[in-house]
């Protein structure tokens, strides 16, 4: 059963759609269940997230996940944007069902390998940030051994 907020976000996605020249854009998905989210960010000069916007094919908890996280960093510093995890984004939504919650890791992915495209492209290391992974599924087999 969905919380009210992630059938609003779900039925009424809020940030959809592309930046042009977008200063990040990240894209990543999961092969198992088929979801892709791609993020665009616009950070100004002083590393603020002035717009965000993204695309997602997937089900209604990855496009409710995809809107939230957009909410979540806009007018934030890129510092305050890494640290929006997963979990903030399910708390931001009042939860996810158990078998969606990889939705969220995918919107958490996604902020990620955007900010890892905006420091590529300015030639710059943001504190924290790791090279994302395009397939969230990755290593996840591993366990199963």
């Amino acid at each position: 059963m969905y919380s009210e907020k992630v059938m609003d976000h779900f039925q009424h996605p809020r940030n959809v759609g592309e930046i042009e020249n977008a200063s990040g854009v990240g894209t990543v998905g999961n092969a198992k269940c088929g979801d892709i989210m791609r993020m665009y960010l616009d950070i100004d000069d002083n590393g603020i997230i002035r717009d965000c916007k993204f695309k997602t094919f997937g089900c209604g908890a990855a496009v409710a996940t995809s809107s939230m996280a957009t909410e979540l960093v806009m007018g934030k510093t890129i510092e305050e944007a890494l640290k929006v995890t997963n979990q903030a984004v399910m708390e931001a939504l009042d939860g996810l069902p158990p078998v969606k919650v990889h939705c969220s890791l995918l919107a958490e992915e996604a902020i990620h390998a955007a900010l890892w495209d905006y420091a590529e492209k300015h030639g710059i290391t943001i504190e924290g940030l790791k090279k994302p992974k395009s397939d969230i599924s990755e290593g996840e087999e591993e366990e199963d051994y």
